[in-house]
Parts: C-alpha cells; sequence; structure tokens
C-alpha cells in the first residue's frame, strides 16, 4: 500500500465511457507520482521505475498516470493507484545478473562432427576430377 502523501490525484473529464454524463462528471483521475522524492524505493529502484514509465513520466520526473476505464470516480482512482502500486512492485524487482556461458567440449565436438559430415556431402556432389 502506497501513503497517500507520495502521489497527488485530480480528477477531470473523462474520454471513456460514462453515457450522457460523460460531458458533465469528471470522473477520469490523473494520479502524479514523483519519483525522485519517493522513500519507497532506492536509487537503483528509482531508475528501473523510470525506465518502465517510459512516455508517462514527465521531464520532472513526475510518473503521470491516467485512469479513465470506469463510470465512476472511485473506480478510477483504485485503478490507477493499484497500476502504480504494480509499477513499483516491477521496479522493486531486481533482476538477476546473466553470466556468460562458453560451449562446452562435448558441444564443441557435435558442431565439428557436423561440419565433416556437410564436407563430406558437398564432396561427393562435386564434378570428378578428370587425369
Amino acid at each position: 500500500m502506497i501513503p497517500a502523501g507520495e502521489y497527488t490525484l485530480a480528477f477531470v473529464r473523462s474520454p471513456g465511457p460514462g453515457g450522457q454524463n460523460v460531458n458533465k462528471v469528471a470522473t477520469a483521475c490523473e494520479l502524479r507520482f514523483l519519483v525522485a522524492a519517493t522513500s519507497l524505493l532506492d536509487e537503483a529502484g528509482k531508475a528501473r521505475l523510470r525506465v518502465l514509465a517510459g512516455r508517462r513520466l514527465t521531464r520532472g520526473d513526475e510518473l503521470v498516470l491516467g485512469a479513465h476505464r470506469h463510470r465512476t470516480q472511485e473506480a478510477n482512482r483504485r485503478d490507477a493507484i493499484e497500476r502504480l502500486e504494480r509499477l513499483i512492485e516491477q521496479a522493486r524487482h531486481v533482476p538477476k545478473p546473466r553470466k556468460k556461458t562458453k560451449p562446452g567440449r562435448a558441444a564443441k565436438a557435435r558442431r565439428l562432427e557436423g561440419k565433416r559430415i556437410n564436407q563430406a556431402k558437398k564432396q561427393l556432389r562435386r564434378r570428378p576430377a578428370t587425369d
């Protein structure tokens, strides 16, 4: 659960569903989250969150999530907060570093044997030498 002081919410008119109310009631939720000021992530986690945010990140290092799938403010507010929580969870996950590997002796032998077989096939396809 993200503390309420970590983000700000604003409600605007929604481009999504709403019937007759769509032009009258501000049901869409716009959530703003300042990445640099958060205490939920360390510096590496903040960097991962910035990458995950992509074009939703502003020049001021603010993550902006818009939610307008639902017809009510409350449902859109919940949706925006859940999406932020998912992003933060993904940013907390530290990827396992990749270890470089080399092919083993048996794999090298199989590759060379296959090359020898192909070489023999192609030699049989050549025209016989005229002496």
